[in-house]
């Protein structure tokens, strides 16, 4: 068994091993190296010219191998569809990308990078690509080991705002119907997986992220001619982080959402998907208190005769809205408040007017008017005030109140429908954010930019042309950071470049939103100041400015005006186009939401109405520039990434490529420009610092054992990394500040380099401590073993020590009866198995099939015959709950034969006699008149009583223990068989001649061979480990024998004051002393204190006597106390026996320390000086090697199948090769064996 000493050494050598990474850790930075060397090396194009070439076979010729192919991709499983990457198209045409997006659109593959920016073509259909197996494929990937995936980007966005502590965003990009919208929900979806986090709090983040998208869906999103699902609205998510890259919270911003689409459709349209969810999904206590009743019902919803559209179940996602709106945290009482303003919003629009008299309008359906009053919690007439009568506040003059035509109060209870329902969006939006509020600190973030597409209708009006300055804006951002401002960082970081020529959409933006000289949003503002009461001629006077604009991307028409826009040209119809931009409230409509009783709908409008307020308030223009300028200044604090999304055809078909749209698509979205630079550019740029920063690991002149080393400036650090990883001259420059990476391939190999040296750092740790916890293991293994075997028979041990009970202290035992620790299993021949030679005894003898044993035996019987002796035979001891069965065998016809010779009711049995002698005879005392009482011998006779006892019906067990045995040797006589203490001629007494039981060489209770030796490698025979102890038996055992002679007493019972050895022979003749040699004698030369159980303690100068000896240096020893146990041959040394004495004072076997003038005489080398002890040898004794054994004694602790080499632990076991016959026979040899001068009894 380990101790703790051992565990300890465990630590030890965990710490030394984690000492020595300094001494070997250059040499595996040089095996790295040598390992990836071949990775830096990127095969560049074939256009590019030889030296990429020539640094590839020089990397062969240095012991490398040169990369034939792009390694990034050797992992895809299927054959690539044309290119992954447009950079490595042979020819950069529109024509020659287009014929590649549509060869992988084709095979099912809509992903395409170029570099870092990932270009995605709507499937129009599930391809099975966004599952949870697919998701954990990119995990921990860089982008070039797997195929192009939007979970690739997300990726490479969570691992560099982690690695590099930067912000990070995604800008997705393209046409409505594109897939903007399914690509921000798949980000989301994998960094919500990725982003770990276990407790409660961050997975309740996760949760309401993830549910913003159903819930803003529904508000937010509509059908449209080119699109079921439609984004309406601008949305920015910002997911911040923690240090330890976990959510922590969330915040959105909204754009422009397209209020005019809650009024008005065009043909095969529809309205926010929410109103269609909740009309047709409206539980019946909504229907009762807000009058919802089917879609058909209301202007607003029916108008564009699209009430249902393919793929899309209302009522389900109805379902998910109301979810999503419990996962956020909305109460009850705010879910109803905005059905009430939906179903205020739909109740509106059912107002109708007419022409009075005076030409004036006037409300043709009263009882709309009171219910919309209802739900406003307004007066009817309050409602009809603020529709039908305009006020007016010039600017200067009087408040004027003008009443409406039916055209002009259809348009104010439009306006008060979209003023409702802007406002409420917005208030979702900010409910959300309240929700989603950081729970920590927030050290990073990675925004995802969802907005509407660049759009050209037949019919474009303010709000095409709001969307599309949204697009320009991000496409000057894309140019900027892709483009422009690659060209600028190379010529000041003094880079060889080849500039590339490219349009910048600058002038563009600055026509739409300058102010000096003033664009368009500025125009419309001035034509609404100008003539702010009469819409047409605020119409015609900005039409006015337009014709007076000089700008060669602007064309102006009767009527109309033409913008040239990135994506196209675009015509723009003026005709209502300032009023849109006013997007201001009447003060009548103001004024009615400030008198209702609706606390929410003062939420909504919370600002108070100021009615002598002339200032005109900010336009729609206004807010949308403020907004983007913001989207853009937001967008370049963090490092973008980029998804351009390409729509393949109108019909929202999975199986068309239509080649003319995509075409145009490739032109507007920049691609071939992208491409282009990607080719000549470097992937990767870094200041200096961070370089080193972040690889200083990779080289040995600027680390050692995980410190920086370098002396150096940052610059010639960087250099001597790129040296020292065998980075090719070609594939990277030094710039001004800044180290520039050509190829990506590049970058990734120092990244592997750099995980590889802390992969190899973590498996030495590991792998020490591992050694530990198998050391410690082993250990505990050990020590519950032990355990488990003193558990398992903790029933039987106690059985045992009740049979010590049983003999109430008045006969006298062996030593392994009492010291041994046998457990009493009762069935010793497996009487009660199945299968055996036990039942094959059970069988002959017709033992019923209800009656179990308790205890089975082998045993003896005195016969008694006319004109003989006395003799033992064999028999069988069967022991049941009812009756003491004796079963004798003898041979038939030289068959065995086996059959009952009694069967003894346990009721009959009066008492149970034996002596007080610890021999095995005992007698059963039946009284029976036609048979007499069977004197037995049984070693195991203790556990036979204990049973017998615990079976005697009653409780009626009568055990007689006095120096005689009484029993009835003929029927109605009774006899009395008295023991001789003094001689062994009937062999009932052996207390006069111990024969002493042999030591335990092998087995588990010692490793054999001696302390310190190996385990024996024989696995055949059951073997125990010799036990060094003491035989002698102290008196404090409380084991006295009642009678008052203590010269009875046997000497392996008296206290050890005693001058006699525990195991002395008997006292020889004086006049002979030939006829007893003496054993051998052995002097102790140095001191030895044993280190476990079964090694003895010795004293120099000490004599003893050796039992066994072995080859391996250890000896078995026995001191004259009688203990035994094993000691190194070199401490001992034999003397020679001194001459016979005149008279026998002391008994001579074994004799006692002499006294020191005697020992000078023996041997004069016992009184020089104490040299060094000699070390005791390691190797013990060979288990498979064992001595001749001495005459088996008949002890309770020993089989009775003459098997000598099993100790006091084992059991009786009969042997199965040779029969029943032969197992007699040889019981009857064993039996017979020293007996031969027996008397009668």
């Amino acid at each position: 068994m380990l101790d703790v000493k051992t565990m300890l050494q465990g630590k030890a050598i965990a710490l030394a091993a984690i000492k020595k990474w300094c001494v070997i850790e250059r040499k595996i930075q040089v095996n790295d190296r040598s390992e990836l060397s071949v990775v830096a090396i990127s095969r560049r194009p074939k256009d590019k010219g030889s030296k990429a070439q020539d640094g590839g076979r020089a990397a062969a010729s240095a012991g490398g191998k040169p990369n034939i192919k792009k390694a990034a991709f050797d992992t895809t499983k299927k054959k690539e569809i044309g290119v992954s990457d447009l950079t490595l198209i042979s020819k950069v045409t529109p024509e020659a990308i287009n014929e590649n997006l549509k060869k992988r659109f084709e095979a099912g593959e809509i992903y395409t990078y170029i570099g870092h920016v990932l270009v995605s073509v709507n499937p129009f259909r599930d391809l099975g690509i966004y599952t949870e197996q697919v998701l954990e494929s990119y995990k921990g990937k860089n982008r070039l080991e797997m195929p192009p995936h939007v979970f690739a980007v997300a990726e490479a966005s969570y691992y560099n705002m982690n690695a590099y502590k930067e912000n990070q965003c995604v800008i997705i990009s393209g046409e409505s119907g594109a897939g903007k919208t399914e690509a921000a929900k798949r980000l989301m979806q994998y960094i919500a997986n990725v982003s770990g986090g276990s407790n409660s709090s961050i997975q309740q983040t996760k949760d309401m992220v993830l549910a913003t998208n159903p819930l803003l869906e529904s508000f937010g999103n509509a059908k449209t001619l080119r699109n079921n699902n439609s984004s309406r609205f601008g949305k920015y998510l910002q997911l911040q982080f923690n240090a330890q890259g976990e959510p922590v919270g969330a915040d959105i911003t909204n754009y422009l959402l397209e209020k005019s689409r809650v009024v008005g459709q065009i043909t095969n349209e529809r309205n926010f998907h929410i109103f269609y969810q909740f009309t047709k999904g409206a539980s019946s206590t909504y229907r009762t208190n807000y009058g919802i009743q089917s879609p058909d019902t209301y202007l607003y919803t029916s108008r564009s005769k699209c009430l249902d559209v393919d793929g899309i179940n209302d009522i389900e996602e109805y379902a998910d809205t109301l979810n999503a709106m419990k996962t956020i945290g909305l109460t009850q009482k705010e879910q109803d408040e905005i059905f009430r303003m939906l179903a205020a919003v739909l109740w509106t629009g059912n107002i109708q007017f007419q022409e009075d008299k005076d030409g004036y309008a006037m409300v043709t359906d009263q009882s709309v008017v009171d219910f919309l009053a209802y739900l406003l919690e307004v007066d009817p007439e309050q409602i009809i005030s603020a529709i039908t009568i305009r006020i007016l506040t010039p600017r200067n003059g009087e408040v004027i109140e003008s009443p409406a035509n039916p055209a002009q109060a259809m348009a104010t209870r439009d306006a008060l429908a979209k003023a409702i329902y802007n406002n409420l969006f917005d208030w979702i939006v900010d409910r959300v954010n309240v929700s989603l509020k950081a729970r920590g600190m927030t050290a990073h973030s990675i925004g995802i930019l969802d907005i509407y597409g660049f759009e050209i209708f037949e019919k474009n009006s303010f709000e095409q042309l709001c969307i599309n300055y949204v697009n320009e804006k991000l496409q000057q951002i894309f140019i900027q950071l892709t483009l422009k401002t690659e060209q600028e960082e190379y010529a000041r970081e003094q880079i060889q470049w080849t500039p590339i020529k490219y349009f910048d959409n600058k002038i563009v933006c600055d026509l739409i939103e300058a102010t000096r000289p003033p664009g368009v949003f500025s125009a419309m503002k001035d034509a609404t100041k100008t003539a702010h009461a009469d819409p047409a001629a605020c119409d015609r006077t900005f039409m006015q400015a337009i014709n007076g604009m000089s700008n060669p991307h602007l064309t102006p028409r009767q009527g109309n005006f033409i913008i040239k826009h990135y994506a196209g040209d675009v015509s723009y119809t003026v005709d209502g186009i300032t009023d849109k931009n006013k997007d201001q409230l009447l003060k009548g409509l103001l004024n009615l939401f400030g008198q209702s009783g609706n606390s929410f709908l003062h939420n909504l409008f919370p600002h108070e109405v100021d009615q002598d307020n002339r200032k005109q308030p900010p336009s729609a223009g206004d807010k949308i520039k403020a907004s983007a300028n913001d989207l853009v200044t937001t967008l370049m604090k963090a490092q973008p990434s980029y998804i351009r999304t390409i729509k393949p055809n109108e019909n929202k078909s999975f199986s068309e490529y239509n080649v003319p749209n995509v075409m145009h698509q490739i032109k507007y979205l920049g691609l071939q420009e992208n491409v282009r630079i990607r080719r000549a550019g470097f992937a990767y740029r870094q200041t200096f610092d961070k370089f080193v920063e972040r690889f200083y690991l990779l080289s040995p002149q600027t680390s050692y054992a995980g410190e920086y080393t370098w002396t150096g400036d940052a610059k010639s650090g960087a250099k001597q990394i790129l040296k020292d990883t065998s980075i090719p001259k070609e594939e990277f420059q030094m710039g001004v500040t800044k180290a520039f990476i050509k190829a990506p391939e590049t970058l990734f190999a120092l990244e592997h380099m750099r995980d590889r040296y802390w992969h190899n750092m973590a498996i030495r740790i590991q792998r020490v401590w591992r050694a530990f916890l198998r050391i410690r293991i082993e250990a505990a293994t050990r020590i519950q073993r032990v355990w488990r075997k003193k558990r398992v028979g903790a029933e039987f041990l106690a059985l045992r020590d009740r049979g010590h009970k049983v003999l109430q202290g008045r006969k006298e035992r062996r030593r392994f009866s009492l010291l041994g620790s046998r457990r009493f299993m009762g069935d010793y021949l497996g009487i009660n198995a199945t299968s055996g030679p036990g039942a094959r005894i059970r069988n002959s003898v017709n033992l019923p099939s209800n009656e179990q044993v308790i205890f089975s035996c082998r045993g003896e019987i005195l016969e008694t015959k006319f004109g003989r002796s006395s003799k033992p035979s064999p028999r069988t001891l069967l022991l049941t709950r009812a009756k003491f069965y004796i079963v004798m065998q003898h041979l038939v016809n030289k068959q065995v034969q086996v059959s009952i010779e009694r069967a003894i009711p346990l009721g009959a049995i009066k008492f149970v006699g034996t002596s007080v002698c610890h021999d095995d005879w005992f007698s059963l005392g039946v009284g029976s008149p036609q048979e007499p009482d069977p004197l037995l011998n049984c070693i195991l006779k203790t556990e036979l009583f204990t049973h017998m006892q615990s079976a005697m019906p009653g409780g009626g067990f009568t055990l007689k223990i006095a120096d005689s045995i009484e029993y009835a040797r003929k029927p109605n006589k009774m006899q009395v068989v008295k023991v001789n203490r003094h001689t062994l001629s009937l062999g009932l007494c052996q207390r006069a001649s111990p024969i002493p039981a042999k030591p335990f060489t092998k087995g588990r209770l010692i490793k054999p061979g001696g302390p310190g030796g190996r385990p024996s490698r024989i696995t055949n025979t059951r073997n125990t480990k010799p036990v060094a102890q003491s035989y002698s038996t102290p008196a404090s055992q409380g084991r006295s024998v009642p009678q008052p002679v203590t010269t009875s007493i046997p000497s392996h019972t008296r206290n050890t004051s005693s001058t006699s050895s525990g195991r002395a022979v008997p006292p020889p003749p004086p006049p002979a002393p030939p006829a007893t040699p003496r054993e051998p004698q052995y002097r102790v030369l140095y001191d030895f204190s044993g280190q476990s159980a079964n090694e003895i303690n010795l004293k120099t100068g000490d004599m003893i006597t050796v039992v066994q000896k072995e080859n391996n240096g250890w000896w078995l020893a026995k001191t004259s106390s009688g203990q035994q146990g094993w000691a190194p041959s070199a401490y001992l040394q034999e003397v020679a026996p001194p001459p016979p004495p005149v008279a026998p004072v002391v008994r001579p076997t074994p004799p006692p320390p002499p006294p020191v003038a005697k020992t000078n005489g023996a041997n004069g080398s016992a009184v020089r000086g104490k040299p060094t002890p000699p070390a005791p040898p390691a190797k013990r004794p060979a288990a498979g090697r064992k001595p001749a054994p001495p005459p088996a004694p008949r002890d309770s602790g020993m089989s009775l199948n003459g098997n000598g080499t099993d100790s006091g632990r084992s059991t009786p076991t009969p042997s199965l090769a040779g029969g029943l016959a032969e197992a007699l026979r040889a019981r009857q040899s064993a039996m017979q064996r020293g007996r031969d001068d027996e008397d009668d009894w």
